[in-house]
């Protein structure tokens, strides 16, 4: 699948089969997210969020408490760790404080920029239900 904010290749992630199946694309380059399917067989497209908004802060088990890690896709931090049962946890991961990861932060504005600014409104991205 192609991301339709920046083209680039979309990688599915692994899902398990359930009976309401939905596929999860995300982008490697831009990170946007497309949902395809679910109860309802729709196509969902989240749209943009700015950087203090778009990332959850990483949580693992034995993570030396200090820095405080972005979690992005593919099961790892922007910065690149990735640690058995790491997840995201229910707190926005804040670029602005102190303790933030200073690659984190990097990675989080690299990826911001690579938003084309037309694909950035509310309704920049198109979502599709399945009409009944």
């Amino acid at each position: 699948m192609e991301c339709d904010v920046c083209g680039a290749a979309m990688w599915r992630w692994p899902v398990p089969p359930t009976a309401w199946e939905e596929e999860i694309w995300s982008c490697s380059w831009c990170h946007a997210a497309t949902h395809v399917g679910g109860e309802w067989f729709e196509i969902s497209r989240p749209p943009y969020l700015p950087i203090e908004m778009r990332w959850e802060r990483a949580v693992a088990n034995g993570r030396p408490a200090g820095a405080s890690h972005a979690f992005g896709i593919f099961d790892r931090t922007l910065c690149g760790i990735q640690e058995a049962g790491m997840s995201p946890s229910d707190h926005w991961w804040l670029p602005e404080r102190e303790d933030a990861c200073g690659a984190c932060r990097e990675a989080a504005s690299v990826i911001d920029d690579r938003w084309p600014q037309a694909m950035r409104g509310a309704d920049a991205r198109v979502s599709v239900a399945r009409r009944l």
